[in-house]
């Protein structure tokens, strides 16, 4: 299952810069030129289109300023203007829809870890005309809502992969470190994870605005129940909070995560991580936006009523090496 997800993930990448391709040749822009993150930046003084970019990302989340710097990268390459607000408020988020669509933007890409406080200004956009994308977070609700696909991984499935590896390692009793309250993504990762361990698994809450809380709060529960030998955290600012809250317990709790970034990566090479679960956040915001471009012009629908996946993938020790130029540069 992991490798067929891989296998799609980078299938739809590599669709994306097809059409990509295709568009700009299309729209007559301007010669490309390289960009410092590898790709094909078109000079584009007054875009004619706006995408509207929401999550549920807080600040200090270090992952949505991936997904941030994809749909930017995007909006250059496309001559799309690109508007982004993060907010862990689902109220906040609605407002920030609704906002959009009293702007008239041409597309909304919403992260959708509260799906229910959404539906009402997702369903607004939509019938004002308004195309929606979901990213991340609640795929199974996305069809339902009526937005033109879902880009992201498949959090349960990604959450069985870890436990599986886990309990390879010889985790018996695991931690699964939630890190935003009401997150139905995350606690499908943990629900997954729980699964495919067949051994004990329990959840805590920490705060991603706060790491060195997380880390405090993740070691005060290590030194409560010494049984704890391993620790899935979801996300890579977190993942490193656990390894300093491990050797500060002096327990010997095997760690994993979410997420990936040049810490992570490090980590993963010098054994502090057993592995890193991938679902390519630059994907997440980069794809999306060339979708909302091609079904504007064109009427172009990606997915066939089906999800994108951008994963998950796992990095490991066997391949750390060859992601971690692009986590260094903030594309991984």
């Amino acid at each position: 299952m992991t490798r067929s997800l891989r296998l799609l993930a980078g299938s739809a990448l590599a669709t994306g810069a097809l059409l990509l391709a295709a568009a700009c040749s299309s729209q007559g822009g301007k010669e490309a030129e390289e960009d410092t993150a590898g790709g094909a930046a078109a000079s584009c003084d007054s875009p004619s289109q706006t995408v509207a970019v929401v999550s549920h990302g807080k600040q200090g989340d270090s992952f949505w300023d991936v997904v941030k710097r994809g749909a930017e990268d995007a909006g250059k390459q496309m001559c799309v203007k690109i508007t982004y607000q993060g907010s862990g408020d689902p109220n906040e988020q609605s407002q920030a829809i609704d906002n959009a669509v009293a702007q008239r933007v041409n597309g909304v890409v919403v992260s959708m870890a509260n799906p229910d406080a959404l539906k009402g200004s997702i369903q607004k956009a939509i019938a004002a005309g308004i195309p929606v994308i979901t990213i991340n977070s609640g795929q199974d609700r996305s069809k339902e809502f009526g937005a033109l696909t879902h880009v992201g991984q498949a959090e349960r499935t990604a959450g069985e992969g870890a436990g599986e590896q886990l309990a390879e390692a010889g985790v018996k009793n695991l931690l699964c470190v939630i890190h935003e309250a009401g997150n139905i993504g995350l606690e499908q990762r943990c629900d997954g994870a729980a699964a495919s361990l067949g051994g004990a698994s329990q959840n805590l809450q920490v705060d991603v605005s706060d790491l060195n809380a997380a880390a405090s709060t993740i070691q005060s529960k290590l030194q409560a129940d010494p049984s704890i030998d391993g620790v899935l955290t979801l996300n890579d600012g977190v993942g490193k909070s656990a390894i300093t809250a491990v050797d500060s317990a002096g327990s010997s709790a095997k760690i994993a995560t979410f997420d990936v970034n040049a810490d992570v990566i490090k980590a993963v090479k010098d054994g502090s991580l057993l592995f890193a679960v991938d679902q390519q956040p630059y994907t997440q915001g980069y794809l999306p936006v060339v979708f909302i471009k091609l079904y504007a012009d064109n009427a172009n629908t990606i997915g066939g009523g089906q999800p994108v996946l951008t994963g998950p993938s796992f990095v490991t020790k066997d391949n750390a090496d060859d992601v971690e130029k692009y986590a260094a540069r903030g594309t991984r």
